[in-house]
């Protein structure tokens, strides 16, 4: 319970700096209208073409609870279809950008500039000293992933339990990808990623 508290008031933290820090606010807000238009329109989509038919299947294994079980299955797809879209057309700079900004805000615009250009300047607009990416740390959705996500599928036939299994194992593995430009300015190898994962893996899932 003390750990839960704790990744909740380190949530809020974020989400206060965040909101008191407009300077960061400028990669995101640009591609806003767009990312949501793209999300509303993949849920719609899914519950339009896709909830029917996995609810009708699930009601042989859920009976009564395939209505909820197949709600939860559409919108953990509809999630999942939304963050690879926006992630590929639309926001990974701007996820980059935001990350690198909030980092140089903090004083550590020499940890940035490891993997990028960093601008001279004391105080003011910390993304307009952001300069040219060295590289971008975000994995592309591979084969691999698309197979793994269509093995876990068959879970959420098991009422409640399964879908709710289903999302935890999708979360053990996106969780530590919101954090691959940190590995990345790090310096961090494939074993010491894996070491620091491990450790902080409840943190990640949740």
């Amino acid at each position: 319970m003390r750990n839960i508290i704790i990744q909740l008031l380190t949530r809020a933290q974020g989400i206060y700096y965040f909101a008191s820090h407009r300077s960061l606010w400028s990669p995101l807000l640009h591609k806003l209208a767009p990312t949501l238009t793209l999300g509303v329109g993949v849920t719609t989509f899914m519950f339009l073409f896709t909830y029917v038919p996995q609810a009708a299947m699930m009601f042989f294994t859920s009976g009564p609870l395939a209505a909820v079980s197949a709600a939860l299955l559409v919108l953990s797809e509809s999630s999942t279809l939304t963050m690879i879209l926006s992630k590929t057309l639309l926001i990974e700079d701007s996820l980059i950008d935001t990350f690198d900004g909030t980092l140089v805000e903090r004083g550590h615009s020499e940890l940035v500039a490891k993997e990028r250009q960093v601008k001279g300047g004391g105080a003011g607009d910390v993304i307009a000293r952001l300069g040219k990416l060295a590289g971008k740390p975000f994995a592309k959705f591979t084969p691999t992933a698309i197979v793994r996500y269509l093995m876990y599928l068959p879970l959420n036939f098991i009422p409640v339990l399964g879908t709710v299994a289903f999302v935890v194992l999708q979360a053990q593995r996106n969780g530590p990808q919101a954090h691959s430009r940190y590995f990345q300015l790090k310096g961090m190898s494939g074993p010491q990623k894996e070491r620091h994962v491990e450790e902080k893996k409840a943190a990640y899932t949740r």
